[in-house]
């Protein structure tokens, strides 16, 4: 417990609380009426929404790796938690939420924290994007007061039931959500210290109140009243077949518990200049979604607009996210029954406003410019979170991003035939002396830049294959700028070996990296190849190679890349033999 704490309270002064009473009690203000609405929008009562702020804010700042993140109810998982109501029913949400906090203290302590940052860029705004529109769309009914709609689980459904109930409009509730959008827009500008979504809230609801409290459907006619106790604890109904029934759902809402509060905690390390604990911050989040449903309260996970403002404020310390929960708990405790009287009208502003800022719509607009295969994963993945499910789109963004990256990485590999040029002093091997009238049909020396992967093994595999072909007494391959092989790129490098043997010929191996060369003894490619095939210049390759072919009936020849011809053949009439071998085994020097 000691170690946990390093660090996050050293130096802590009198000074120190004083700034972070001042955040939290701004954040835990701020925090209220999204804890409602983000509950009321995923299809529970507001105060799970509370109960969650208050539990699982504190424990994810105690227990966390960040010293500034504020915990809580998300946007992001709207639609993932909204679904699991509608399918699965409330109670089943706590247990998948339970089962949430489970594996994410796995994915901590098993130090999968970084693994979060290969997800692609393209894919986290895809479906960040996708949730946005969800979510915007799905406050429609609510601004507009409409009556007799059925939520879907789909989105397709939803908007045919706000097309169906249009008719239906209550100019009431539309006027009281025009006043809250009016107010949260113009109080940055004249009260810029005051979160405009709070004081829409409390205006809008004032006036529906006071001019056309009957007309307007509220918390308290919609869903009852919020009681003003401490929630009471609860485990929910956990059987195998409930778990087994469960575990998809929650490993979606670990997942994605994980990528946004890692994000937001990067977002608070660029802010301050800090370093935060990406295995510490996921257990700090499993602990959270453990206890939290324990007291009725939904998953959570780290909230960037939040922490923002926790920074802004003044934060030092994860004391500001401890004040942040407590505030909302006496909050709770004092004015719950004020509460019943917001119009969901009221809410319905405030959550549009958080999907527009989630939306990404600079990133979305710059990827999508690009022309690439990123936009192509974008827009995939964005699709099909808007019109299929988070866990379909993230699926297929991540599979297309794997195929395009491989596809690009495949084009990285170059092989080229090389042979030594007379013309430089030093004699090393160049691309450009290889012609149709410039080759040696003996030693064929290829060298081969890029990675030797499943997406680039085939290639590697048809460009030696076509020398093979012409059936060369050894095969030297310059290997310097191969950075890694994999399984798939060792099978075809074997294969093209086991071809070359058949037809008596000798592969020899120069300059691999001392990371590549351990991983071919790994495999036992180095024993089947030989040690005294590998070597560390290409010089020696050669020379090595020379020394391997009888050249006692050379003869010169306009065709072959050395000085002397080393093919072996029969010395025609007027033809001069060369048998001095010694200098034929001098001439190729690197």
């Amino acid at each position: 417990m000691k170690r946990l704490f390093t660090g996050r309270f050293e130096g802590y002064s009198f000074e120190s609380f004083q700034k972070d009473l001042l955040s939290g009690v701004i954040v835990g203000v701020i925090a209220i009426p999204l804890a409602m609405a983000f509950a009321i929008a995923s299809g529970v009562k507001p105060e799970y929404g509370i109960y969650t702020t208050c539990i699982a804010g504190i424990l994810i700042s105690l227990f966390g790796g960040s010293k500034y993140q504020i915990g809580g109810p998300t946007g992001a998982f709207i639609p993932i938690l909204f679904g699991i109501v509608i399918v699965y029913g409330y109670e089943n949400l706590l247990l998948a939420g339970l089962l949430a906090g489970i594996m994410l203290c796995l994915m901590g302590l098993f130090r999968l924290g970084s693994l979060i940052k290969f997800i692609p860029q393209p894919v986290t705004i895809g479906f960040t994007s996708g949730i946005a529109v969800i979510i915007f769309t799905g406050q429609i009914a609510n601004l507009l007061g409409l009556t007799g709609i059925k939520k879907h689980e789909d989105f397709i459904s939803n908007m045919k039931e706000i097309v169906v109930h249009i008719h239906t409009i209550n100019l009431y509730s539309l006027a009281t959500a025009l006043i809250c959008f009016l107010v949260i827009l113009t109080t940055p500008k004249l009260l810029p210290k005051i979160p405009g979504s709070l004081i829409g809230l409390i205006v809008s609801s004032v006036i529906a109140t006071l001019f056309f409290s009957e007309h307007v459907p509220t918390i308290g006619t919609s869903f009852g009243a919020i009681p003003n106790t401490l929630p009471h604890f609860h485990i929910p109904d956990i059987t195998w077949g409930h778990i087994q029934q469960l575990l998809a759902p929650a490993f979606v809402i670990a997942v994605l518990g994980g990528i946004e509060s890692l994000l937001s905690a990067v977002v608070a390390d660029g802010m301050t200049n800090s370093k935060h604990n990406s295995n510490r911050e996921l257990i700090g989040q499993g602990i959270a979604n453990i206890i939290t449903p324990l007291f009725g309260g939904i998953p959570a996970t780290g909230a960037i607009a939040r922490t923002a403002t926790n920074i802004k404020s003044g934060a030092v310390s994860p004391m500001s996210g401890v004040i942040h929960g407590l505030v909302v708990l006496l909050t709770l405790l004092l004015l719950a029954p004020y509460a019943s009287h917001i119009p969901l009208a009221s809410m319905a502003p405030i959550l549009m406003m958080v999907a527009w800022n989630m939306s990404e719509r600079k990133h979305f607009l710059h990827v999508l410019k690009t022309k690439t295969g990123d936009s192509l994963v974008l827009l995939v993945t964005f699709f099909f979170t808007v019109f299929t499910s988070l866990t379909t789109a993230v699926e297929l963004g991540l599979i297309l991003a794997v195929i395009l990256f491989a596809k690009r990485m495949s084009k990285m590999l170059v092989i080229t035939k090389v042979l030594p040029d007379d013309t430089k002093e030093n004699r090393k091997v160049r691309a450009h002396v290889v012609n149709e009238a410039h080759d040696c049909p003996q030693i064929s020396i290829y060298t081969i830049e890029g990675p030797l992967f499943f997406g680039a093994a085939q290639t590697f595999e048809q460009g030696i294959l076509e020398t093979i072909h012409c059936k060369p007494k050894i095969l030297i391959l310059r290997m310097g700028k191969v950075p890694f092989m994999d399984t798939t790129g060792e099978f075809y490098f074997r294969n093209i070996a086991q071809h070359f043997k058949k037809q008596n010929g000798l592969v020899l191996i120069s300059g691999i990296v001392p990371s590549l060369k351990e991983a071919l003894e790994k495999t036992g490619l180095y024993r089947e190849f030989g040690e005294e095939h590998f070597f560390n210049h290409t010089g020696e390759a050669i020379n090595y190679a020379l020394a391997q072919i009888e050249t006692k009936k050379c003869v010169g020849c306009k065709h072959f890349a050395f000085r002397e011809c080393i093919q072996l053949s029969q010395p025609s009439e007027g033809e001069k033999e060369i048998d001095d071998k010694e200098k034929v085994l001098g001439l190729v020097r690197r």
